[in-house]
């Protein structure tokens, strides 16, 4: 009999590591790609699509937690179920941050501005100041993020069996902890509270130190709040995505109520408002300001080719679309199309950051925007990287996807 179960253990482990395989394949081979690029003459290109794979799934892990702590923030018992999805994107922290670190290795390609006269702002924008406040930046982020995760483990595991090792690891602090649910929860909102405080703050001024200020003579003072709206719409983007494709896989147990992908897709139209009108406050400032000194920045990406193409796909893809696609109630309803939805949405958020970064980088006539089979490699390189934290998270915490209402205690 032992020898039996031993087996079956065996067998069950072998099946949950090959899940990691495709991503661990997609990640090298990106690795790769980058790498012939970045090593052979082109280097501008290839830190150009580093960067923006980078900004783009930092922002959607970070702003995907945040939808758990807001859920938590404003006692919204309907999100109990998408907010344990949310919080694993929070795996990702981790990668993001070595990600983070590894932009350093390139500055000299990563910032267009790096050795020219920046006319007084030299004191701002120099490289040990850049990457010392992102930095901290980051860690304090994420140290809140993961502070809020621990508490809210505290209330969905507290009741589970310790078959992992990092259950038994979170097990062996949670005894060491007080045992008060209701100080427990007051806690968890002290750190969700502080962490929207901090996303706020690192997303915004990582918005204007690898975004704005890579095109260093235009300026916005929006441009910091235009930065973490869209990664909170990236990261509703992503959780419907996931909790979609879970919600259809019929080996998971994990399922939502047509209500709650109701009220989530609700959330997300909003954003996708909210993300439009500030994609173009901080545009039209210019024009009744009447500042034609500040419009070449706009011009460029709008009204030029090819750059103008993507604009048109980002206002159509990202606003258009999901405008009028989720009006409809059955629409919001159905896991099948909100992964559509989902997926077009970041597609066109991937490409929204590439418009706003590519101009400063492909300088040389004829070499248009580049997109094509190669950047396309790299990002399934990231996306990767970004799968096999996901997966690793629910494989050492599988209860999230357990709907048996005996599993995860409120924390609302």
């Amino acid at each position: 009999m032992n020898d039996m179960e031993t087996a079956v253990k065996e067998r069950i482990e072998k099946k949950s590591g090959s899940i990691f395989l495709i991503p661990a394949l997609m990640a090298l081979t990106g690795f790769v790609f980058f790498l012939v690029p970045a090593l052979s003459g082109h280097a501008e290109k290839a830190w150009l699509i580093y960067l923006t794979n980078f900004l783009l799934f930092t922002g959607l892990s970070a702003g995907a937690l945040l939808f758990s702590t807001i859920m938590h923030f404003t006692r919204a018992r309907w999100s109990h179920k998408p907010a344990g999805i949310a919080e694993a994107f929070s795996a990702f922290f981790p990668v993001s941050f070595v990600l983070f670190l590894l932009l350093f290795t390139g500055y000299g390609h990563v910032f267009p501005w790096a050795g020219q006269d920046l006319h007084g702002k030299e004191v701002w924008l120099n490289i040990p100041f850049l990457f010392l406040r992102d930095g901290i930046g980051f860690l304090i982020l994420y140290a809140l993020g993961f502070g809020y995760l621990f508490h809210s483990l505290w209330f969905r595991l507290k009741d589970s069996d310790r078959n992992t090792r990092l259950k038994r690891i979170l097990a062996a602090r949670f005894e060491k902890t007080d045992h008060d649910a209701e100080k427990m929860k007051k806690r968890m909102t002290v750190f969700a509270g502080w962490y929207m405080f901090a996303f706020a703050m690192v997303l915004s001024l990582t918005g204007f130190d690898l975004v704005m200020s890579m095109d260093y003579h235009w300026f916005s003072t929006l441009f910091g709040a235009y930065s973490f709206i869209k990664a909170i719409f990236a990261g509703l983007a992503a959780l419907i995505l996931v909790t979609s494709l879970l919600h259809l896989n019929p080996k998971v147990r994990f399922s939502m109520s047509s209500k709650a992908f109701r009220d989530l897709s609700t959330l997300f139209f909003g954003f996708s408002i909210v993300w439009g009108d500030f994609f173009y406050s901080q545009f039209v400032v210019i024009w009744y300001g009447n500042i034609p000194e500040e419009t070449s920045y706009i011009i460029e990406r709008t009204m030029t080719e090819p750059w103008s193409y993507l604009a048109w796909t980002v206002f159509l893809v990202c606003f258009i679309m999901p405008f009028l696609v989720l009006l409809s109630r059955k629409i919001k309803e159905s896991p099948k199309c909100m992964v559509v939805v989902g997926s077009l949405v970041l597609a066109g958020l991937w490409v929204e950051h590439y418009l706003l970064l590519g101009p400063c980088y492909l300088h040389e006539p004829g070499t248009g925007f580049g997109a094509g089979a190669w950047e396309i490699v790299v990002t399934a390189g990231f996306l990767g990287l970004f799968t096999a934290a996901v997966l690793a998270y629910f494989r050492q915490f599988p209860d999230v996807l357990d709907n048996s209402p005996e599993k995860g205690g409120q924390w609302k």
